[in-house]
Order: C-alpha cells, then structure tokens, then sequence
C-alpha cells in the first residue's frame, strides 16, 4: 500500500481553514482512500472573523460567534493545536509544540510532510515607542477585543467612583493609533457603545470622555478613496472625536501619551492598531522572502523558485496580474485572502494529479467600513455610499462571507435582537482572572498580630 501525501496547513485563520475546508472537497476521494490526508497546526482551534471583532467589542455580537470552530468544520483534516516554530522544507519537517508536550517536558517535535501550505497570518506590528510595551492594547483577536471592551467600562466605572480630577480625566481618555479597518472601526464602535453607555452613570456625561485617533498619514481609511476617507474624518470629528492626521505616537510611558505634535495625554488606554507584519515563523523558514519579510509567491501561489509549498494571504506576496503594472502586488486583506484559497486548493488538488495550475486573477472590487451603529462609508465597483446605506451594505458582505450557515443565522438573529432591545453594558472584567475570586477564598487567614514586645500578655499595664 503507497503511503498516503501528507498535506499540512500551518495556521488556521482565514487562509489555513478556507484551503483545508476547500482541500476537503477537491480531495473527498483521495481522503476516503487514505491516499491523502490533511494535518492543520493552529495555535487556536478556531478561526476568527476579524471584520467583525469591533461589533463584538461594542457588544452588538457575542463572542463565540465571532468565531468558527475548526474541528466541526474540518471534519476530514487532522487539527493539531499547537505552534510550528521554524520549518525545513528541504527536509519536508515542521518544528512544533503543543500543550501535550508541554505536559510531558519532552520539548518539541518534528512533522513530516510532503506538501506545505504555509498562511500563519500576521502579528500587530509594533514601534520601539517607550512604554508602548507595557500599556498598550492590540485589537487582533477575539481576546483582545472583548479585553478591550471590558477595560472601557472599567475606565468609566473608575472615573465615576474616583475623588480624583487627574485620574478621572487619565481613565476618560481613549487614543487609538492607526487609521485603517482595525483603528476606525473599533474607536467609532466602542464610541459608540461608551456613548449609550454613559447615560446610566449619574455623574458621567457622552462629552466627558475624550477619544482620540491618531494617524501618521494625511488620511484615514486609505481603502475606501480619499472622497470617503474625508467624509469619515468629518463623520468622527462630528461625534467629538479628535483625529490628528500626519501625527505618531512618541510615547506612552507612564500613562501619559506623547505626540509628535507636542500633545501630552495623560491617559489609561493606548489602543494600537498601527499596521501588521507577518507571524514571526516565516522568518523562521528556508522559503525565500521580501524585504518586508513575506514569502514571495507566484501568480499560481506557489511559493517562488520552490516545489510542493504553497503559502497566500498576509504573510504571502503574490503578484497582482490584474494590474497591468509589474511588481504590483495583492493588498492583504480579507477580500484577496478568501478568494486565493479557492485558487490555492484547487492548484493544490491539480499538482497532486499532475493537471496544469492556474493563476490567481481578482480586480479589487471595493471597500466597506463601519463608523458605528448606523453609520458607514463604501467605495465598491466605483460606486460611493455613505451613512446608513453604507453600514448596512458593510453588514450584508460580512455576513455572506462569515463561514457556515450556523454563524450567520446566530449573527443575523443578534443584530435582530439588538435592534429590538436595548445594549448590553455590562463588562465580565473577571472573565481574564477566573480563579482570583477562588484563590482569594482558599488563602490562609492572616495571622493574628503577636503582642506589643514590651508587655506581657499578663501585665495589668497592657
């Protein structure tokens, strides 16, 4: 019996779990046989739908819907959660760990493949800002986000209880650096929310908490045109939102942020969500790379000058042939991330039977993003919108291509929900230290204080 062509898929999220589940169904055969199989290494078993980690930030989607269980979706791939630390193609191994070998002291262990599709995603890339270390906040995964939104309501539960003008002022200040997707639409959400929320505080007003977008660029939301770009920056600065444009963080130490244009914010929240860089295992590869640390790829997504490896979306440069211009590439997004794996596991499945390959050919059709409940902006087949028409064309895409029905009845019937009910405003801060309250029980009580050594317990003086 021949031995089966081990696939492995390093990283789940949008790449890894959209070309297993595809791989799925071009090799249904191959897997019945067993003359195929699928291994999926993820630090996570679940894929996160970023697009929507600002509704769950401001609570319009619960969590565990934002996200996808792997193991029920890639009922055929073998899911192995871990983290692949470097990977020797010319070898065909992957150096990995998971929480078993942990466990067991025994260090990591190595994978043997024979065909590798690399999409570990990427990592918020960070500047050597002083104090950015040890305050700042990240908005990458479903962790952060629901992080996020309970420190929001914290800072104004602090605010509402302190005696203090400094910390109440430090613990109202809200400044988010980066003006793409993530820092838009998560200051515009939480806004938003820490808005509707204030109402139910007695001695907090919407115009007491101070939001602040800073951006390094002249411009905002790049991907949606400069028309639109501008009509968000007078949307935001419409709501009391200080956006400071060609202005970068200096520094954020002892919870004072520091700008570039002389500004000092004393504040407790530095939100940072300026640009990605890929996952730090791609450097930790034999695969060739650009100068901005990708795995330079073919218009097939093959990755350059290298057999039986594949790799697409963040971490992957792949030519855009759409272009007309050589050198252009693909953005990563997830708009050319979802549609390259469709590519990517059918070239997958045709190399295996020895078919010709493919290139991977998609004109950018657009952009959506949302400002808050209701509010939007759009640039999609040239086509302009803004406000409402604009919010709700960025939920119907979103939620056509959140994967599973499962997912996008649960979504469709919150938002139904929260159109129908009020917010919720509740933070579940200690959700990130469930065993405090039991630990706190379970301590020894403390020790009774040893009398006075100049008197004796007996001494009628004492």
């Amino acid at each position: 019996m021949t031995e089966p062509v081990r696939i492995l898929v390093v990283g789940g999220g949008y790449v890894g779990m959209y070309t297993a589940l595809r791989l799925q169904r071009q090799l249904k055969a191959e897997l019945k046989s067993r003359t195929a199989e699928i291994t999926v290494v993820t630090p996570e078993p679940y894929m996160t739908y970023q697009p929507f980690l600002p509704e769950a930030a401001a609570g319009s989607i619960s969590p565990r819907h934002v996200v996808v269980p792997l193991r029920r979706v890639l009922d055929r791939c073998r899911i192995v959660i871990g983290e692949v630390h470097s990977v020797d193609h010319a070898k065909r191994t992957a150096t990995l760990s998971t929480l078993a070998t942990e466990e067991e002291g025994t260090g990591a262990i190595r994978l043997g493949y024979d065909e590798l599709v690399i999409a570990p995603g990427s990592v918020s890339r960070t500047l050597p800002v002083p104090g950015l270390a040890d305050h700042g906040i990240g908005f990458k995964t479903v962790e952060e986000a629901i992080g996020l939104r309970n420190h929001v309501i914290e800072q104004m539960d602090i605010a509402s209880s302190t005696r203090d003008p400094a910390i109440r002022d430090a613990a109202l200040t809200f400044v988010f650096v980066g003006g793409g997707y993530a820092g838009v639409e998560a200051l515009a959400e939480l806004e938003d929310m820490a808005r509707y929320t204030a109402r139910y505080y007695h001695n907090l007003k919407p115009e007491d908490l101070r939001w602040v977008l800073v951006e390094a660029s002249d411009r905002i939301l790049p991907e949606v045109g400069a028309e639109m770009g501008r009509y968000a920056i007078r949307e935001l600065r419409g709501r009391n939102i200080d956006v400071r444009l060609g202005t970068r963080l200096d520094s954020c130490e002892n919870r004072v942020a520091v700008l570039s244009d002389g500004t000092r914010l004393p504040t407790r929240t530095v939100v940072w969500t300026a640009g990605v860089k890929p996952a730090p295992v791609v450097a930790a590869t034999d695969l060739p790379l650009d100068a901005r640390g990708r795995i330079v790829c073919t218009a097939q997504l093959t990755v350059a000058g290298t057999e039986h490896a594949w790799a697409a979306g963040d971490a992957a440069a792949v030519p855009d042939v759409t272009a007309g211009e050589p050198g252009k590439e693909c953005a990563p997004n997830a708009q050319h991330a979802v549609r390259q794996t469709k590519v990517l596991a059918e070239n997958i499945a045709a190399a295996l039977r020895g078919q010709p390959l493919k290139e991977y050919a998609h004109a950018y059709a657009g952009s959506v993003a949302s400002l808050g409940l209701h509010k939007g902006v759009a640039h999609v087949y040239g086509r302009k919108l803004k406000g409402y028409p604009a919010w709700f064309m960025h939920r119907a895409y979103h939620l056509s291509r959140v994967p599973t029905f499962n997912r996008k009845a649960r979504v469709l019937a919150e938002w139904t929900l929260s159109g129908l009910f009020k917010r919720e405003i509740v933070s579940l801060g200690s959700l990130e230290h469930p065993r405090a309250e039991f630990e706190l029980a379970a301590a020894p009580p403390p020790a009774p204080k040893d009398p006075s050594p100049d008197k004796s317990p007996d001494d009628p003086a004492g």
